[in-house]
């Protein structure tokens, strides 16, 4: 199969035209020297399950190879503005198209990334408006850029077009006010030796830190708390109020000299300017957030605001639902026909520009994103979401014979979406463009035109090319992972009905699209909350539940990366729970964020089997002779690692205008460790060795350790089995990411009572890993826990023990209870969009 290219013998028996891409020795990760050949003009998809390297010919191939050639026609300095995917392992690819790559991406990390941004609408409001629009008398006209509040034209100068400032005020810098400055009334100000410092330099100019704080005058208090001023006077370390004053008069040697900080100050400062995200978590606690006082949240100057069109200003117009921009801007032409009569040039400009927007918004509403506003900022949308909005933009680009490489587009949407995704796919196609697809959704799947299936299973036993050809064909391939899903031969999740223990009773939550939403949620139960994308499932689920019951259980989870901003948070308007919380003890979030943010962290640090590998290491007899301790074997502490690369196992080559080259460190030859530690082996294997191994090998290997073999036990149920230990969390796909955490979960041991939370866990999963993912959180239940899924995956609704369905539609559309039940009597809900997908799966 290597060296002849597959799906030769399908290709005589199908017609197709444009031809074929002809790929010969494709060795990139685990491709085993692979060969095929797949159609242009076509929808392509890769299956196979996840880890079996469709990933790898799909993009680190086809795609990597096709921006490769395309660079290669540029300047060597336009180069160096591209981001560069590495060269890839092959012989050759023949007949490949040039290629646009369409991946799985969180948002931009700045607020100032929207919607509006991302589709080219807002340029093109801007220019309605700036040629447009309804000026007062007299006002000069406006350039587009005066609309925009991300330029020094247009920003509003008192928030920097934010839209939002962030003060402190006494309440928040001192919610006790009953304590005294020695009591810490001061919250605000650190715990530990730097805030006794400034209890003690308030001692040496003469404030009272022995008086409840409520009892000081307002101007002491005002000072202390607001006063940019920073005197630095003697310290008294330990001294009384009046053993200080008389050291003072005395002129006594001080402890030291100190620099006072006031609250406020230390809080800006500190938010501002700290590289610690623990200390930057901290301080925003005491940080309001409200709307600029002068632009009210709209976040330009003034006179672009006073600019109209159909009656309202930009700021205002990009607050719309896309679908109810698309009408407002309606009736705005309708209005003006008359007065464009008397100006045709400034006629055809507005025919122009509203021509274009109607034909974006088209794409954008067929795709289901009718209820995204054009200032809804990127770090708030799911990949789905924002892949979506990538892919409305290539639609109306009209662009012909490209090759459009997609990373499961279907990710996050639900079945009644899916339709839409796949007419777009569709207008791409017709235009005369190939699609490979990289997917899971087996509803994609049966719609190709041709199917690569890699497999058989993941990592070092994937990697071949199990099938190329027609969707018929497949049907043959017995070793194949993905037939029995597309052919009904899989086994359907058998379980027992359980009964609800108790209620977790929500009342008037709002929040988003949520307007005094009441939800019950059964416990001791496996629930799926339902709903097309948009509905209000995870504002309710993801975000009001996780934080409440976070709050209650004073286990509110933080953000876990410095790029989540104040300005991105959304509050909650309204909402309790009333009860069922007595029966929680617990809350576990699994979500799909990074495990790490560097590759010094990987699967095996974060599970914590690093540690108990360290410890097999230390223990042997050769590391105990030289009195090596267990942090000698970790790369991150200098007795242990090289230092040549300082335990990053790589070297970092710069080559200007060409990709980055990693090579592995030349002294420990990517072993990360110094060749004294390298030394200490475990039937001959190093360190370095158990973390080169996955988890499959590792299981094996230590056969005879009964904590290893649990802990690697788990992360093969959750169909981990080919990552290796010491796999960089940086290459981990979220999929991988919300498995590894899930895994590190189940290893501890379940006392029950616990509430656990899942944003979309089946999101890059094949069929036959959902069903490994499916028989981990039912063993929750079984233990005596509640959990509770966001989900779109309809085989694992039909499994649940309850369902809550949230909608009909999106946005203003959606946001209430649309069925509540077993799977069943959901499924035979009429005002359900989910029903009748529901019931194809039960």
């Amino acid at each position: 199969m290597e060296k002849s290219l597959v799906g030769s013998r399908a290709r005589r028996d199908t017609e197709v035209d444009g031809g074929f891409v002809q790929v010969r020795g494709a060795r990139e990760h685990n491709l085993k020297n692979v060969s095929l050949e797949v159609p242009r003009n076509a929808l392509v998809v890769f299956t196979g399950v996840s880890g079996s390297g469709k990933s790898s010919l799909a993009f680190g191939t086809l795609y990597a190879e096709a921006q490769r050639r395309y660079l290669e026609s540029v300047s060597p300095y336009a180069r160096r503005l591209f981001h560069q995917m590495a060269v890839p392992e092959v012989d050759s690819v023949e007949g490949l198209p040039p290629a646009v790559a369409l991946q799985q991406q969180r948002g931009s990390p700045t607020t100032r990334s929207s919607v509006g941004s991302v589709t080219t609408l807002s340029n093109l409001l801007r220019m309605l408006y700036s040629r447009a629009g309804d000026y007062p008398r007299n006002q000069p006209l406006l350039y587009a850029e005066s609309f925009s509040p991300n330029t020094p034209e247009g920003a509003c100068p008192n928030c920097h077009g934010i839209g939002r400032v962030h003060e402190v005020d006494e309440h928040s810098l001192v919610p006790d006010d009953r304590l005294t400055i020695r009591e810490r009334a001061i919250a605000a100000w650190p715990s530990a030796w730097q805030g006794q410092n400034l209890r003690d330099i308030l001692v040496t100019l003469g404030y009272d830190v022995d008086k409840p704080w409520r009892e000081l005058p307002k101007k002491d208090r005002d000072w202390i708390l607001f006063t940019d001023e920073q005197p630095t006077v003697p310290v008294y370390a330990g001294y009384t109020a009046a053993e200080t004053r008389r050291a003072l008069k005395r002129k006594e040697e001080p402890s030291y000299q100190g620099t006072f900080t006031g609250a406020r100050k230390y809080v800006l400062q500190t938010f501002a300017t700290t590289q610690s995200a623990m200390m930057k978590r901290r301080v925003a606690k005491f940080l309001s957030s409200s709307d600029c006082p002068v632009c009210k949240g709209k976040r330009l100057k003034p006179e672009p605001l006073s600019v109209t069109f159909a009656g309202k200003d930009i700021a205002e117009i990009s607050r719309l639902p896309l679908k109810q921009l698309r009408e407002v801007l309606g009736r705005g032409l309708g209005s003006r026909k008359m007065n464009l009569a008397e100006h045709p040039e400034k006629a055809l400009v507005v025919q122009r520009i509203t021509e274009d927007i109607s034909a974006r918004l088209e794409v954008l509403l067929d795709l289901g994103l009718g209820y995204l506003t054009p200032e809804r900022s990127t770090p708030t949308l799911s990949p789905g979401e924002l892949q979506r909005l990538r892919l409305a933009t290539q639609v109306r680009s009209n662009l012909f014979g490209v090759v459009y490489v997609l990373d499961e587009p279907s990710a996050g949407l639900h079945p009644a979406d899916t339709e839409a995704l796949l007419r777009a796919l569709e207008r791409l196609k017709s235009s005369g463009n190939s699609l490979f697809v990289v997917e899971h959704e087996l509803d994609v799947v049966r719609r190709a035109d041709w199917i690569v299936d890699v497999g058989p299973d993941a990592g070092a036993q994937g990697g071949q090319i199990m099938y190329s050809g027609p969707l018929a064909g497949l049907a043959d391939m017995r070793e194949s992972r993905t037939r029995p899903y597309l052919f009904g031969q899989a086994d359907r999740i058998a379980k027992m009905p359980r009964e609800p223990r108790g209620w977790l009773k929500l009342r008037g939550v709002t929040r988003n699209n949520l307007d005094h939403l009441n939800a019950n949620i059964p416990l001791g139960v496996f629930t799926s909350v339902t709903g097309i994308s948009g509905s209000g499932k995870s504002s309710l689920i993801s975000q009001f539940l996780v934080e409440t019951v976070g709050d209650k259980l004073d286990q509110r989870s933080e953000p876990p990366d410095e790029d989540d901003r104040l300005e991105a948070m959304v509050e909650t308007l309204g909402g309790e729970i009333i009860g069922g919380l007595e029966k929680i003890k617990r809350l576990v979030v699994v979500d799909q964020k990074p495990i790490g943010r560097t590759p010094r962290s990987n699967l095996a640090t974060y599970t914590g089997l690093l540690d108990h590998v360290r410890k097999l290491f230390a223990a042997t007899k050769q590391a105990r002779a030289r009195r090596y301790d267990a942090g000698r074997f970790s790369f991150n502490v200098a007795k242990g690692r090289c230092e040549t690369c300082q335990g990053e196992g790589f070297v970092c080559v710069e080559l200007l205008f060409l990709p980055s080259v990693y090579a592995p460190c030349p002294t420990c030859k990517g072993g990360r460790y110094n060749a004294k530690t390298l030394e200490i082996k475990i039937r001959d294997r190093s360190i370095a060795d158990v973390l080169a191994m996955t988890v499959d090998e590792a299981f094996g290997f230590f056969a005879d350790e009964d904590a290893l073999r649990r802990s690697l036990g788990v992360l093969r149920e959750v169909g981990l089995g080919y990552i290796r230990l010491g796999q960089s969390a940086t290459e981990l796909s979220g999929g991988e990411a919300q498995r590894v955490k899930l895994a590190t979960e189940l290893q501890r041991a379940q006392r029950g009572e616990t509430l656990y939370v899942l944003d979309e866990p089946t999101t890059g999963l094949h069929p036959s890993d959902v069903a490994k993912l499916m028989k981990q959180l039912h063993s929750l239940v079984e233990s005596g826990n509640t959990v509770v899924v966001v989900e779109h995956d309809m085989t694992v609704a039909a499994a649940s023990d309850w369902i809550i369905d949230i909608g009909p539609g999106a946005g203003d559309e959606g946001g209430r209870i649309v069925a509540s039940g077993p799977p069943k009597q959901v499924a035979s809900e009429t005002q359900s969009r989910t029903a009748e997908y529901l019931a194809a799966s039960i």
